[in-house]
């Protein structure tokens, strides 16, 4: 039997995406598939906006968004990042009541289209590993679920749940400078060198994902 999956096509702003709220009425398993139109930095939703120099956003054109779940800051470039959601209503593949359950099941599947031949990529299972910068900077840390390859982090997903279904908001680099991230940060904040290394994903694999990913998972 197979799953009944959905892609969403989206074009326009983070602010617009994460008002969004598909996970309320889903009534099978989707993939909404985000292309930006202005660049973002994205807050998860307990961070304060004093961690934000929003003199530096506004010079460089930077939208401040808030969205729905948990985590770190993470800046969104058009060209430069991938980024979908996979909605799973409950009882459909991947759903489970373990919150972390579900991050594994989309990790895995990601892993697999980033590397075909499963040699390069690991998908964390762990407890989260957190670093001095990882409360302020997403990609800093790393979750159940995201996807490493040797130290550098290559897939970031966050949960956004409710009683019906789970959104596993996932982002990935195709190009990637730390020192544009930090810049945007008010002080305390570290230098790009303190960093953990990020991951950058192929143009080419990019483009390929969403389709595929909607493939796998009607399998």
């Amino acid at each position: 039997m197979t799953n009944r999956v959905v892609r969403v096509d989206h074009v326009g702003t983070a602010a617009e995406f994460h008002a969004a709220r598909p996970e309320q009425a889903a009534e099978c398993t989707e993939v909404h598939v985000h292309e930006l139109t202005t660049p973002a930095l994205v807050l998860g939703s307990t961070q304060s906006l004093d961690r934000v120099d929003r003199e530096a956003c506004a010079e460089n054109g930077i939208d401040v968004v808030r969205r729905r779940s948990g985590g770190g800051a993470v800046l969104l470039t058009p060209g430069e990042v991938g980024w979908i959601d996979v909605v799973i209503p409950r009882g459909a593949p991947g759903w489970s009541a373990d919150i972390h359950a579900p991050m594994v099941w989309v990790g895995e599947h990601l892993a697999a289209l980033f590397d075909p031949d499963g040699s390069v990529l690991a998908v964390h299972r762990g407890r989260l590993v957190e670093t001095e910068w990882s409360r302020i900077i997403c990609f800093d840390g790393v979750g159940a679920g995201e996807v490493l390859r040797g130290e550098g982090k290559v897939l970031g997903i966050s949960q956004r749940r409710v009683r019906n279904a789970a959104r596993l908001q996932c982002s990935w680099y195709t190009a990637y400078q730390p020192g544009r991230l930090v810049d945007l940060l008010a002080h305390p904040r570290p230098s790009p060198s303190e960093l953990r290394p990020v991951a950058t994903i192929s143009a080419e694999i990019s483009r390929r994902v969403p389709d595929r990913l909607v493939e796998r998972l009607a399998d």
